[in-house]
């Protein structure tokens, strides 16, 4: 597809910036998903509920406040359009955390995610019948034409080779795989297959191509509210880099550096809310503890410390002790650096 057409690429400095440091976040996010599960669950249900609410309000689609969590956690049932929407796009995010590793990214799963996120709609999980424009309103009344979509005709063969070209630059190991996503969702929205919906397929198409590379942030951080909350710049940069798409001549860096910004300020929310929850009573003596029991020959207190983000070094050296006592580790030297050792 034409995002992927260019066979060499030059990313920027402050793109090159943006990716080590989604590296790191990535890596501090698998030690909590390791250590601090209970954490996790509580990050879990809040994103679950923001990320139906944005990815809907987004499209003016609204429900009374108080209904979200009955709809999203409770599975109320719903009781107008709206409200079936948000149900709609909570089974579309089941869909993906559940069965992320066996969805290939192909045309029947796209339609499958637009069919549960458009609920009742008559043409939930349909391509397009009629061309659609992506217009803006001007506040004098008038209407501006800023992108021509693909025509409904060619959108059937379009996404296949969308498909196709995105598989081919993953196994070919073409791109870098953020990327690569990042085209994927750029042609996407170029193409816009749906009369309506794409907005919303497209959010749940980067969730599920982020899970599948190992990014798994928006699980717990909605990316669909760091979205709308960036607006404006969401769709400047989409307009930018969609300039002449249809010729393969487009600019997709604007768009590639506000994905990864996207994806960078929902890792260190993480980070933040992650050291903002209080753990249950004892469990960063489990999490030491069973760092501990991981360890294979000689480690040292620095060692379990960056295993156990969430709990500070004096806790580490009182169960250090209290394992020492009880016989289970014993000390090898003396000093800060000493190693220790499972007896």
């Amino acid at each position: 597809m034409n995002s992927f057409k260019p066979e060499n690429i030059s990313l920027p400095l402050s793109s090159v910036w943006l990716l080590n440091s989604i590296a790191e976040y990535k890596g501090k996010q698998e030690l909590y998903a390791r250590q601090s599960p209970q954490i996790l669950k509580t990050l879990l249900e809040a994103a679950l509920i923001e990320s139906a609410e944005s990815s809907n309000r987004i499209e003016g689609v609204t429900v009374d406040h108080a209904r979200l969590k009955p709809l999203v956690i409770g599975h109320s049932k719903p009781r107008d359009r709206s409200e079936e929407e948000v149900v709609g796009y909570r089974k579309a995010l089941d869909l993906i955390h559940t069965k992320y590793k066996n969805l290939r990214i192909i045309s029947d799963t796209i339609k499958e995610l637009h069919r549960l996120c458009r609920g009742e709609s008559s043409d939930a999980g349909k391509w397009k019948e009629k061309d659609n424009d992506i217009i803006r309103k001007h506040p004098d009344g008038h209407i501006e034409v800023i992108f021509r979509p693909v025509s409904a005709a060619k959108t059937p063969e379009m996404m296949k080779q969308l498909c196709l070209s995105y598989e081919h630059s993953i196994t070919q190991l073409k791109y870098p795989d953020l990327y690569a996503v990042a085209c994927l969702v750029l042609d996407f929205l170029s193409i816009h297959p749906f009369r309506d919906g794409n907005g919303r397929v497209s959010r749940l198409l980067t969730l599920l191509a982020l899970y599948q590379h190992g990014f798994m942030v928006g699980k717990y951080i909605s990316l669909e509210r760091i979205v709308e909350q960036s607006k404006e710049t969401y769709y400047e940069t989409l307009n930018r880099s969609s300039q002449k798409w249809h010729e393969a001549k487009h600019n997709a860096m604007p768009w590639f550096n506000y994905f990864l910004g996207t994806i960078l300020a929902a890792y260190k929310e993480f980070e933040e809310r992650a050291a903002n929850i209080k753990p249950t009573r004892g469990s960063k003596t489990q999490i030491i503890t069973q760092a501990i029991e991981r360890q294979v020959g000689e480690f040292s207190l620095s060692d379990i410390e960056r295993e156990c983000p969430s709990a500070s070094r004096d806790m580490i050296k009182i169960i250090f002790r209290e394992l020492q006592k009880v016989k289970k580790i014993k000390c090898l030297g003396k000093g800060k650096s000493s190693k220790w050792k499972k007896i």
